[in-house]
């Protein structure tokens, strides 16, 4: 488990992070969301040791994390972080190398890397030649190729096309499946909500909220109601629902916010009895909107 316990960063006048804490089990799957400045890479840089926290403590399985604790872990940066003269075979492998690898088995991981993410056209041209999406690519490559026990990655979906994200989504599912424990920081709400098992969104550099999806909506205090119509009468009987709020229709359809209290079947009961609905579906909150949500409330 991988705890980070009230952590604190000031950079000058500057305070970064102010107080951010969560847990983190062994293979799972960590998003880690926030608005630009809101301190997702310097908690990332204090988990890793690349930074040193002003107050609060870091752990993995119960114990801080050093320098040889650390090559056991795997970083991808937001920014880019290799040698543009290194060619791209060359410079994974180098990268294993770095975190303990001998070099044949180096070498070996470096090659199903280069073929997991169909690199093998640029396996021997220099890393500064490739577009950003490939770089991105060879950037996740170094990052992995030692089979780290914790893998964090600073938008991993970055200048990637959707053909490229969607292969980058595969290989993270696949690390996932080995027991990877994965902390990724993305804007690419959609993604994070497909891979993510629990979540941690964080603004002014404190906790805004966290949990799992679940919970998270759970705790959302409203419910959208999509409603498709049958007769005028619909409208009369939505206006008599205790704290029901009109939201703009869709395609015919009618769309009401009601409290996250309310009882479904109860309403669901009212409109079959007067035969005003061919379509009842009530709309959990997506994670975009519970981010913006959080960030809202914590601004």
């Amino acid at each position: 488990m991988l705890i980070v316990d009230n952590l604190r960063k000031a950079f000058g006048n500057v305070e970064a992070v102010q107080d951010v804490s969560f847990r983190i089990a062994r293979g799972s799957t960590f998003g880690l969301l926030g608005p630009n400045g809101a301190g997702k890479t310097t908690t990332m840089r204090m988990i890793l040791g690349i930074l040193t926290p002003d107050g609060g403590a870091v752990s993995w399985d119960g114990t801080r994390i050093d320098g040889a604790m650390r090559r056991r872990f795997g970083y991808l940066p937001e920014e880019r972080g290799l040698y543009g003269k290194m060619k791209v075979r060359e410079q994974i492998v180098y990268f294993g190398r770095l975190h303990g690898l001998y070099e044949p088995e180096a070498a070996k991981r470096a090659d199903a890397w280069i073929a997991n993410l169909a690199l093998q056209e640029y396996s021997n041209r220099p890393s500064g030649e490739l577009s950003k999406g490939n770089q991105q690519k060879v950037q996740v490559a170094c990052a992995a190729v030692h089979a780290p026990e914790l893998l964090i990655l600073d938008e991993p979906f970055s200048g990637l096309d959707p053909m490229n994200a969607e292969m980058l989504l595969k290989t993270l599912k696949a690390l996932q499946a080995q027991g990877t424990t994965l902390v990724l920081s993305s804007h690419q709400m959609w993604q994070l909500e497909e891979l993510c098992d629990v979540f941690c969104i964080i603004a002014g550099g404190r906790n805004a909220a966290a949990g799992t999806l679940a919970e998270l909506r759970a705790a959302w205090p409203t419910r959208v109601l999509r409603v498709e119509p049958t007769s005028d009468a619909l409208k009369a009987v939505l206006a008599t629902l205790p704290g029901a709020r009109a939201l703009p229709a869709e395609n015919g359809t009618l769309q009401y916010e009601v409290p996250a209290g309310s009882e479904l079947p109860e309403i669901l009961r009212r409109l079959v009895a007067v035969g005003a609905v061919t379509r009842f579906e009530a709309l959990a909150p997506s994670l975009q909107e519970i981010y913006l949500r959080a960030i809202g409330e914590a601004a």
